[in-house]
């Protein structure tokens, strides 16, 4: 039997099976993006597929402990967006 990797939202704290999470990744260019994909390199944080768990990280400022700096508004702004576009391919 294979082991399946387990994350924790950084919202709502829940643990899950990897591939019900969405990844989001910081660059060492400092760049952060959403890798849907899971492959991109960087430290990775993972988020429920609920804009309401991204609002819950904004708030208890879970990117920010993630990635070790700090994280402005216009980029969990943009995640939600990349979110939305996400959940509306399917």
């Amino acid at each position: 039997m294979k082991k399946i990797p387990i994350r924790t939202c950084i919202g709502c704290g829940s643990e899950r099976p990897k591939q019900e999470l969405l990844r989001i990744v910081r660059t060492a260019g400092g760049e952060i993006f959403m890798d849907p994909g899971g492959k991109s390199n960087g430290r990775g944080a993972y988020i429920c597929k609920n804009p309401e768990c991204l609002q819950r990280a904004w708030k208890t400022k879970g990117l920010d402990r993630s990635f070790r700096e700090a994280v402005s508004r216009a980029v969990y702004e943009r995640l939600e967006k990349e979110m939305t576009a996400y959940a509306d391919r399917g």
